[in-house]
């Protein structure tokens, strides 16, 4: 009798996924626990495991179909993999799949496309690289989405492509710009963000006040400190553990910033979850430092740096995306001056970062060049009122350029 596997529970407030990815056929026999399938969701990704050890008889579903938590996807038919003797078996696939793949070498893109789950070869089509430039470490060389990202990530770049930007810049050629258009549907994390970010500027008064902070102390103390910090904790000191130490001082000093609505309440969070939007593999994701005021610095880039890692590798769990109270962006490591960062709703405070430039500016009737950054708060007027936000940016900026007010709590 064969048994069904189905759709997980995907989290609180998520209902619908789509077949990202099948990782077996019909025929193939799979090991119990072994993942068949990914899901795709618009918070993030979710492997399917067999949940017995057999032969998968039918796959219910194409890739891109909306599926439920529920859902039965695919059949399999408990059993032992056929062939005889197991370990006759795997010699006699091993000396099979040896010539196969090296047949599969030598035929170029069809064969490659044919190694890899349509999820990768979305994600290699989009980037206009070609399978043979990436090495695999999959099964039998086989290309995965890893594989494809550190490609990416390495500066990667397709031959073809190179070789085909050259001839178009020998040649020059008319041509109709609207057969060159490409009509591309958006994932599902790409619809989440873009209601999300339409609903948090028609359902809430959002403005956004600025100021400019003085990076020479933390600087100094990063350099000064830095070797002893990565000999003893094995992690670089960044900025962005002081952004959200300060960032926590001025929540407690004006919980309002901390604080959401809720029909006709105002709930106080005396707690401090803060969430750090990342450009995850699949886009924008905003993993979420849960009770961030109880870490230590190196606490604190410790758990950021594996929830970045995480969110790189659309690794994320849903409980690490949920309950955030405020948020910080950091525009400033793409190279941006000046920003307004959206709210993220339910919450009614996020302060956008930016990049550091050193600036002309007057120290006691001296014109000195410090290393500035302006920094941007963009919160919910309808519970906030401009001299609470004002106040609340002036005492970060106080906390950053004189970060003992940090470990003093002054």
């Amino acid at each position: 009798m064969s048994v069904p596997v189905e759709v997980p529970t995907l989290g609180e407030s998520v209902t619908e996924a789509i077949i990202a990815e099948w990782l077996k056929k019909e025929g193939d026999f799979v090991e119990e626990d072994e993942i068949i399938a990914e899901l795709e969701t618009d918070k993030i990704t979710v492997e399917v495991p067999a949940p017995v050890a057999g032969t998968i008889k039918k796959l219910r579903f194409a890739i891109d179909d909306a599926v439920n938590p529920g859902d039965v996807i695919a059949d399999i038919e408990p059993g032992e993999s056929k062939g005889g003797d197991a370990g006759d078996a795997k010699a006699d696939a091993s000396k099979e799949e040896a010539p196969k793949a090296a047949a599969a070498a030598e035929e170029g893109d069809d064969a490659d496309h044919d190694k890899v789950g349509p999820a990768v070869r979305r994600l290699v089509e989009e980037n206009n690289l070609e399978l043979a430039d990436i090495k695999g470490t999959g099964p039998g060389g086989r290309v995965t989405k890893g594989d494809v990202q550190q490609h990416i990530k390495d500066g990667g770049t397709s031959r073809k492509k190179a070789e085909a930007e050259k001839a178009v810049e020998a040649s020059r050629p008319a041509v109709d710009q609207g057969a060159l258009e490409e009509r591309v549907t958006m994932s599902k994390l790409r619809q989440t963000v873009a209601r999300r970010l339409v609903e948090a500027q028609h359902n809430a008064a959002m403005l956004t006040t600025f100021n400019e902070v003085d990076m020479t102390e933390i600087m100094a103390l990063r350099k000064q400190y830095q070797d002893r910090f990565v000999k003893k904790y094995g992690i670089k000191l960044g900025f962005m553990s002081f952004f959200i130490k300060a960032s926590i001082e001025a929540l407690k000093a004006f919980p309002s910033v901390n604080a959401e609505i809720d029909g006709n309440d105002v709930v106080y969070k005396n707690y401090y979850n803060i969430g750090v939007a990342v450009g995850g593999g699949r886009g924008l994701v905003v993993p979420v430092l849960k009770n961030a005021d109880q870490y230590s610095f190196a606490q604190t880039e410790q758990e950021l740096g594996k929830l970045v890692d995480k969110a790189v590798n659309n690794k994320l769990t849903l409980p690490e995306l949920q309950g955030g109270t405020f948020t910080i962006s950091n525009g400033g490591i793409y190279g941006s001056m000046l920003s307004t960062p959206i709210l993220n709703p339910p919450q009614s405070g996020i302060l956008g970062m930016h990049n550091i430039v050193e600036r002309p500016v007057a120290i006691d009737g001296k014109v000195e060049i410090r290393p500035i950054m302006y920094l941007a708060l963009s919160y919910d007027h309808r519970i906030i009122d401009g001299r609470e936000a004002v106040s609340f940016l002036v005492r970060i900026k106080e906390c950053l350029e004189n970060p003992e007010r940090i470990l003093l709590e002054v």
